[in-house]
């Protein structure tokens, strides 16, 4: 009997079944001439009549009605043209004769269950080619590519649920697949998108209990490939020598006035962000895939599993993230869930942080976690004052044991944890202790701390910690007057030195501040309202001290000092008019835990203090300087 022309649907559906089915145990007997027709008829790619549609349809359901012949060895061109094929290229006919297919073939035997996964993975995004319309953004924003996407991906996830209830193995193998298929860093933005948009998808759906851990892992990878794949040459070439309390990306005024209002501060931030990241496509990328992520946290905590998915991503942070000591922004996932939920998220976040400090054996692991620790005690809004003060008190207090249980003078690269927890210790101080101070209890807790007794230690840490932080906790101890400290600490300035570099070592954990701000502009706005910026801290230790010169100074003009005569009408005594410049200054400097004026900030005035290189470092810095 000749071979039917596949191509002309002119038989019932139950004759051409049994074409096929004919075909199929043909070519296993060797006569190929049916089985190549269908296999054309199939694998046929162009543009393709309405009559070619519907031959198409017609033989897939054929294959779909005689998928018990098909043979993994003898038919492998069938089952390359049916896995090759891309729902995105076909309407809605087409799409559901396939899936149809898949269905079939993964519950017909477990040998074409891994086939079937991988060609719906694939379909998670658009097929590839230079061409290819799919890649243009515009087009997804249109209502017919929205549409588009829409028709094939219920239709993949649908189907991911129908085998998944077929074949038990399904997550195992579905693990595997979703892993491997995974766009790497320089696939496309849309694209990638997609991709993680149909990742989280499952990991929220019924099958995310079996595959969500291992989707979640395989997402921060990514994060975090694309993270260490941003340069920062650009922005770390630029303003070295600035403090680390001077130089903050809310505090790039230019030749602003001294008084800041909140709007300017955000064009300032929305300004720089443009500047360094407009051209940045690994940093466009990488904010779109965060703010995925951040919605994802969102609908989970809606749902009442956040805290669920927040154990997976916590066990990601340990293994991933916090072992990339390069790692920019990827960690502000782990900052905005703990801000939906800072009682179980928040707490777990810094009991971990704090546990990992205080018991494990790797240094760096502990350096890093304590810089974790302090940069989030600082940024969290969200993070009680209290919560703040009993965990710098577990630091404190290892400290001061450490300082018992061990002898010896400065030695930065011995003592290198000691020195990272002091500075963990400065630099939260730096942040919070003006709340601690307005409250009693707090303020009590604080004073029974033996913080003067660790920076007084053999071992030094005052000229080992990064001086900028040193700096601005010198000033704030001596106005605050809550913490003795010897006068030699407060009076002197503070210079790099081969200590403080040394304390660092090539990874710079010195200058290691986590949740430094966020440069990515999506990111930055789900970040703000729950993160403490500088500006403000500094903002209102500036209105303290200013309310205590100005009573001051009330007090001055009741005694009857002056009798120089003013343009008010007032005098001034001679003595106070030869009151000189540097006492003027040293004034100043009491009034305020960093200077008030933008020329002292931006290297002007008085250098008291030889500033480090610092800002702008979101959590690294050169290796060398």
């Amino acid at each position: 009997m000749g071979a039917p022309d596949m191509e002309e649907p002119n038989f019932t559906d139950s004759e051409l079944d049994y074409q096929v089915r004919n075909a199929l145990k043909a070519a296993v007997q060797g006569d190929c001439d049916s089985y190549n027709q269908l296999v054309g008829v199939i694998h046929h790619r162009e543009r393709l009549s309405s009559e070619e549609v519907a031959a198409l349809v017609t033989c897939l359901k054929a294959v779909t009605a005689s998928v018990s012949c098909v043979h993994i060895v003898h038919h492998r061109s069938l089952l390359a043209a049916i896995c090759g094929m891309s729902l995105w290229n076909y309407g809605t006919d087409v799409m559901d004769a396939l899936v149809d297919l898949l269905v079939s073939l993964a519950s017909s035997r477990g040998e074409y269950v891994e086939l079937c996964l991988e060609t719906l993975v694939a379909n998670f995004m658009p097929p590839s080619g230079p061409s290819s319309t799919y890649y243009s953004v515009d087009f997804w924003k249109q209502p017919r590519g929205i549409a588009k996407k829409t028709q094939v991906l219920e239709r993949v996830h649908s189907t991911l649920k129908d085998i998944s209830h077929l074949v038990p193995l399904l997550p195992k193998k579905l693990e595997e697949v979703l892993r491997v298929k995974m766009p790497n860093i320089y696939t496309k933005e849309p694209i990638m998108v997609m991709y993680v948009e149909s990742m989280l998808r499952l990991e929220n759906s019924p099958m995310g209990e079996l595959v969500g851990s291992s989707v979640l892992y395989s997402l921060v990878d990514r994060l975090i490939e694309l993270d260490v794949d941003i340069a920062w040459d650009e922005i770390l070439q630029d303003d070295f020598q600035k403090g680390i309390f001077d130089m903050e990306l809310e505090d790039l005024e230019g030749h602003a006035e001294d008084h800041i209002e909140e709007d300017c501060d955000k064009v300032s931030r929305d300004l720089i962000i443009q500047r360094f990241f407009s051209g940045n496509l690994v940093a466009q990328k990488l904010d779109s895939l965060m703010v995925l992520t951040f919605e994802h946290f969102n609908s989970c905590h809606e749902r009442g599993r956040l805290d669920k998915v927040f154990a997976t991503f916590l066990g990601s942070f340990k293994k991933t993230i916090m072992t990339a000591y390069k790692s920019k922004f990827t960690q502000f996932v782990m900052f905005y869930a703990c801000s939906l939920d800072p009682e179980i998220c928040g707490t777990q976040f810094t009991d971990e942080l704090l546990k990992i400090f205080l018991t494990d054996s790797i240094p760096e692991w502990r350096m890093s976690a304590v810089a974790y620790l302090a940069s989030y005690l600082a940024r969290a809004r969200f993070v009680p004052v209290t919560v703040a003060a009993f965990t710098i008190e577990s630091v404190v207090n290892w400290c001061f044991l450490y300082c018992q249980n061990h002898n010896g003078d400065i030695n930065p690269r011995v003592h290198k944890v000691f020195y990272a927890a002091c500075q963990a210790i400065m630099y939260v101080l730096c942040f919070r202790l003006r709340q601690m101070l307005a409250v009693p209890r707090l303020k009590s807790q604080l004073v029974l701390m033996r913080i003067e007794d660790i920076l007084g230690s053999p071992f030094k840490p005052l000229q080992v910690c990064l001086p900028s932080i040193v700096e601005e906790f010198l000033r704030l101890v001596k106005a605050s007057n809550v913490i003795s400290l010897p006068q030699s600490f407060l009076d002197h300035g503070l210079l790099e030195s081969e200590h403080s570099r040394a304390f660092g070592g090539s990874e710079r954990f010195d200058m290691f501040f986590p949740f430094d701000p966020c440069l990515l502009r999506k990111c930055d706005s789900y970040i703000r309202d729950n993160y403490v910026y500088w500006s403000t801290v500094r903002k209102a230790y500036e209105e303290d001290e200013e309310e205590v010169t100005s009573d001051e100074e009330d007090a001055d003009t009741i005694s009857g000092r002056g009798n120089r005569r003013m343009s008010d009408g007032s005098e001034m005594s001679d003595d106070e008019e030869n009151f000189d410049d540097d006492a003027f200054d040293c004034s100043l400097d009491k009034m305020s835990i960093t200077p008030r004026d933008s020329s002292a900030k931006f290297g002007g005035r008085m250098q008291r203090f030889v500033q480090m290189p610092s800002k702008i470092r979101p959590s690294t810095s050169p290796e060398s300087l």
